[in-house]
């Protein structure tokens, strides 16, 4: 079960960084995919700047 908006049906964003091989990778629970990074830390800003998108959308 995905988290719940709080007054909503949709679910909220929470994003969780993957490694395959030797490249990291941030995904969403609404579908969005990050590019596959070689930095860990990179692929936690592509995370960050996701949720702040979101956030910052009318």
């Amino acid at each position: 079960m995905h988290p719940q908006a709080p007054g909503g049906d949709a679910p909220a964003h929470h994003t969780t960084t993957t490694e395959r091989g030797s490249f990291a990778m941030a995904r969403c629970v609404c579908g969005w995919l990050g590019p596959a990074r070689r930095s860990r830390e990179r692929a936690r800003t592509d995370a960050a700047l996701h949720i702040s998108a979101v956030d910052s959308a009318p």
